[in-house]
């Protein structure tokens, strides 16, 4: 017979694993055996406002069409989630029956038993058609326990008018971006202040590691179980000593600023205002390429009616081109979904399930933009040059490391502080070291 996981269990697991010191896992409990004798209520969260309404309504009306029951979809701010999951989850009474999770987020997770095992749905719910490694970061000792909701890869949005008139191209291969970026910069033809070439944070880490990955370098590594960091390989140096050269000589982005809103300095000016839409500044053309997820188009292009309205003139993106001339690696977005193991209506979520995994639904995330988790309907996509940047840069994607401790990485701020500290032109060598040695533990906190 499977334990059930107990409310101290997750909470003391998860509150450690943001700490970098999480429990051993404890075992799921498996789907009920008989089918429910009548309907059942279940509540979706969703993370973040990414899943339009017009998907939210589909959901729930199937879901209703199909089983009799109501679906309640609460929709969680991403800053919060971590913590509402960890108070959540353990608690039968008031756990959500189903539940979206960032993929860095899903590992701590699963290896807490936060999530029932699904094993058995795979491959109805399209087996070895979704994408992989999303499909890796909710396994735990070969068993499925999240899945893939949907990915979101990263791309270049460039302005055309300004590499014109710097007088390049769209590069071809990494070398080529390296050198294009730093080339925009120094001619900085619109003569502007603080002016980027590319336009990357100090504490960017999220797009920085493509670097590492695009020279053979990872995060980490593992063997017979034991995770150990890797920034200082051989690999992953060569990387970071091109991204601390693009910093220098490309980048006037703070060393303070992270992957937030970098599309403020590409557009041609955006008001800034506050919680009471009270005007607090102003900015201007200060970047001609940022790297950002795909749906960062909807807030990039000509202000019209406080609106932004995409100009192909002005306009345009490309995915970070590798040393191979292929698509750079880059670090892929998205989430993970899956089952709470404490949920009474276990029969309900993996209805709700289905329908997620449905021909239907995954057609609705595509044509909304949102990267389908089967590649079946990746077609649904479209064919505009967002959608072929989006497959393209997906195609050769990486997640971070599925290390039960890397909720705890994240949690720290390590990686903000060392890149932080490469951004400011630190010994690279020696920070990697230093710094390997700080995350190895968390990253084998159980």
């Amino acid at each position: 017979m499977k334990k059930m996981l107990s409310a101290a269990a997750l909470v003391t697991a998860s509150a450690l694993a943001l700490t970098g010191c999480a429990p051993a896992p404890a075992a799921s409990v498996p789907p009920s055996q008989s089918a429910s004798a009548t309907p059942q209520n279940i509540t979706l969260w969703v993370a973040g406002g990414d899943t339009p309404k017009e998907l939210r309504e589909y959901l729930a009306t199937t879901y209703k069409a199909k089983t009799g029951g109501t679906l309640t979809i609460e929709e969680q701010a991403w800053g919060d989630l971590v913590t509402k999951l960890t108070t959540a989850l353990p608690d039968a009474n008031n756990t959500p029956d189903v539940v979206e999770v960032g993929n860095t987020q899903s590992p701590t997770f699963t290896n807490v038993g936060a999530f029932s095992d699904i094993s058995d749905l795979y491959a109805e719910l399209g087996g070895d058609k979704l994408l992989q490694s999303f499909v890796e970061v909710g396994k735990v000792d070969g068993k499925n326990f999240t899945l893939p909701y949907y990915f979101g890869s990263r791309y270049m949005f460039y302005r055309k008018d300004v590499y014109k008139a710097a007088g390049v191209e769209v590069p071809k291969t990494l070398d080529e971006f390296n050198a294009t970026v730093k080339t925009i910069a120094e001619k900085n033809p619109n003569k502007i202040k603080d002016f980027s070439g590319f336009f990357i944070g100090g504490q960017d880490w999220r797009n920085g590691i493509s670097w590492i990955f695009a020279n053979g370098g990872d995060l980490a590594k593992v063997d017979g179980g034991q995770w150990t960091s890797t920034l200082s390989d051989p690999n992953s140096i060569k990387g970071l000593t091109q991204l601390q050269e693009i910093q220098k000589a490309a980048s006037r982005a703070p060393k303070t600023a992270k992957d937030e809103s970098p599309w403020l300095y590409i557009n041609d000016s955006d008001v800034i205002t506050d919680a009471d839409k009270k005007v607090t500044g102003k900015t201007s053309l200060a970047a001609a390429t940022i790297m950002a997820p795909g749906w960062a188009h909807w807030s990039i292009g000509d202000l019209k009616d406080d609106k932004r309205v995409w100009n192909d003139e002005k306009f345009g993106v490309y995915p970070l081109p590798g040393n191979d001339g292929k698509p750079a690696p880059v670090f892929a977005g998205g989430s993970n979904i899956g089952i709470s193991a404490t949920s009474k209506n276990q029969e309900g979520a993996r209805e709700l399930m289905k329908i997620i995994f449905s021909h239907e639904y995954q057609q609705m995330l595509g044509k909304n933009g949102l990267g389908p988790a089967n590649s079946d309907d990746v077609s649904a996509l479209g064919t505009d040059e967002f959608a072929q940047a989006l497959i393209a840069s997906a195609s050769n994607s990486k997640l971070t490391p599925a290390a039960p401790g890397w909720a705890g990485v994240e949690a720290s701020g390590k990686l903000e502080e060392f890149f932080a500290k490469v951004a400011d032109g630190g010994d690279i060598a020696a920070l990697s070291k230093e710094y390997d040695a700080l995350l190895t533990p968390l990253l084998n906190a159980k």
